[in-house]
């Protein structure tokens, strides 16, 4: 199952008719410039950070949603994407569909990946040793290192979880050491998934750091021409829809030499034979030594942790030395690593394509009942626009109330008065199911009829 992204999802226009997490902490960081008094080095206090602005601007609305109930939910999984809503006897519970987890393929609570982790405890009677990984490792993790590094053409290290790989990445892109000794002009996309721009502090302290307006390639060109070595930190699949143009990025690359550090959290199993992802599965078989491909274990793969792919011995080498959560932290447990090697049987078997073409016929559905920004496009993230706070809370309520689960989202996730439903597609979801949720959504949402203008971020 090859990526097929039209043209005007990849190259999209400037305007924004959204905005993400990053979009909301780089306004916050402007306006800290300009308000903030200088710190004794001439640099604005809270440059890159407003905790506090971020943590009064959204505290009603998450006093709201978690009395509606929608956070901090707990359930227990059934079958298929069913849960049994709260705690207690599981006979007294109401059962949920559930559209937030993004295990997109439904292999979260497959019996195979399941049994791969009791079997890994099992077999060392341990979960977890309290030691670096510099020191000492369990053999079953350097058995599933080698099966990923085979599957995905790369040289793949495991971590606990794909923020700890970008903890690890990012600051030794800044040293230089990925670039030949050269420190680089560090470019982030604006709509960088958290887990990345939370290190742009790190990487400013360390090298010169841009942010740039999302999927803008002539602005990217343009940086790449003034500067000798520029590397290009992105998503692969956005959180809350939308790609990078992979394609016009490795243009980039052959001709400038740009360096691409890709995070494919939510592209990873969704394409590709053995599931390479949305971004491996546009590259050359040999990585080679400017891009890395950081990638979860969990989400659209089933199990849990993260990785990255790498494409030569000393971008390995350097990771295994100076990585900071592979050297000061610890393995991803062996329930984690057992459940990993699971999945990887199932992505080398047939049924990983039939799980793949499942869940394009359910992103279909979905797409044939409400219409979205992301209308077409391959991925199984939807965003359900509403704009005021407390009416996407409502509306979460209501299908709550009907039996669904799904992600409002409101500041900082997306910028205030843009408030949203998230909703995840899956494999593992009944047509029925999908087509009640429409109806639901079209119940409280009628415009959700129309097609909306393609948006520009696509976030």
């Amino acid at each position: 199952m090859e990526p097929k992204v039209r043209s005007d999802i990849v190259k999209a226009p400037r305007k924004q008719s959204s905005k993400s997490t990053a979009v909301v902490a780089m306004e916050m960081e402007n306006e800290m410039q300009q308000r903030s008094p200088l710190s004794s080095k001439d640099r604005p206090a809270g440059h890159f950070r407003n905790t506090a602005y971020m943590i009064n601007k959204s505290r009603p609305h998450f006093d709201a949603a978690h009395a509606a109930g929608l956070m901090a939910v707990q359930g227990r999984s059934t079958t298929g994407r069913a849960f049994s809503l709260g705690t207690g006897p599981i006979d007294d519970r109401p059962e949920i569909i559930d559209f937030v987890r993004c295990s997109y393929l439904g292999l979260d609570n497959h019996p195979v990946i399941v049994a791969g982790a009791v079997d890994a405890i099992e077999a060392h009677q341990s979960l977890h040793w309290s030691c670096a990984r510099t020191r000492l490792n369990f053999d079953l993790l350097a058995e599933l290192e080698a099966s990923l590094s085979e599957m995905f053409c790369a040289r793949v290290i495991a971590f606990s979880s794909v923020m700890l790989a970008n903890l690890g990445g990012l600051p030794l892109l800044a040293s230089g050491g990925l670039t030949g000794g050269t420190k680089p002009l560090v470019v982030f996309d604006r709509l960088a998934h958290i887990s990345l721009a939370f290190h742009k502090p790190v990487v400013a302290d360390e090298t010169r750091m841009e942010t740039i307006a999302h999927n803008d390639i002539d602005a990217l060109e343009r940086l790449c021409r003034e500067h000798p070595v520029v590397a290009y930190v992105c998503d692969g699949v956005y959180s809350m829809g939308g790609n990078a143009p992979v394609k016009e990025l490795r243009q980039l690359q052959e001709r400038y030499g740009l360096f691409l550090y890709i995070d494919d959290a939510h592209g990873i199993s969704l394409f590709g034979d053995q599931g390479e992802g949305f971004a491996r599965s546009q590259f050359p078989q040999v990585l080679g030594d400017r891009t890395i491909i950081v990638a979860s274990l969990a989400k659209g793969f089933g199990a849990s942790g993260g990785m990255v792919m790498l494409g030569t011995a000393d971008h390995e080498n350097l990771f295994r030395r100076y990585s900071i959560p592979y050297a000061f932290s610890v393995a991803p447990n062996l329930a984690a690593v057992g459940a990993a090697l699971g999945s990887c049987k199932i992505h080398r078997s047939e049924e990983l394509g039939e799980r793949q073409r499942r869940l394009v016929q359910r992103i279909r559905a979905f797409d044939s009942g409400v219409a979205t920004a992301e209308q077409g496009n391959p991925f199984p993230i939807r965003m359900i626009a509403i704009g005021s706070e407390t009416k996407a809370i409502a509306i979460a309520k209501e299908l709550l109330d009907a039996g669904f689960y799904t992600s409002v989202t409101f500041f900082p996730t997306v910028a205030q008065g843009r408030a949203g439903i998230r909703v995840c597609i899956t494999a593992d979801h009944e047509d029925g199911d999908i087509k009640r949720l429409c109806d639901c959504i079209l119940q409280g949402i009628p415009n959700a009829t129309a097609k909306p203008p393609m948006s520009p971020a696509l976030l």
